[in-house]
């Protein structure tokens, strides 16, 4: 296996309603590129996963705790383990890019869907 790729050969995976995710694994960590729709909605949830992440387009409402940030291209968040967080993508979608630690095995098992090209990079 190449330590080589490109995000338009990465799988898609479904992640929620409105939200899906081009992902690379490493041994200890995930990175994800998440398309979103506009106005998909990540429910508030939390996950052993360390969590990391950069909008690249679009824009997104973020709540980690008790603290919610309207972000756009640039702007960052850091979820330690188990925080509860959600998301809700404004009105053109967003592109953001995640990075978990350790590995979210708990993707694995969801459902891949038919390849199209990616949003990022146009």
């Amino acid at each position: 296996m190449s330590a080589f790729d490109d995000v338009t050969a990465l799988g898609l995976l479904a992640i929620w309603e409105g939200v899906a995710a081009r992902t690379l694994e490493g041994e200890r960590c995930s990175l994800a590129v998440v398309e979103l729709d506009p106005g998909a909605v990540v429910a508030e949830h939390g996950h052993e996963n360390e969590q990391l992440g950069l909008v690249i387009s679009g824009s997104v409402s973020f709540r980690v705790r008790d603290e919610t940030r309207e972000l756009g291209p640039g702007g960052t968040w850091r979820i330690p383990p188990n925080a509860p967080h959600e998301v809700v993508a404004g009105p053109d979608g967003a592109v953001v890019i995640d990075v978990f630690a350790p590995a979210r095995e708990d993707w694995h098992g969801l459902e891949r869907l038919e390849p199209r090209p990616p949003r990022w990079p146009a």
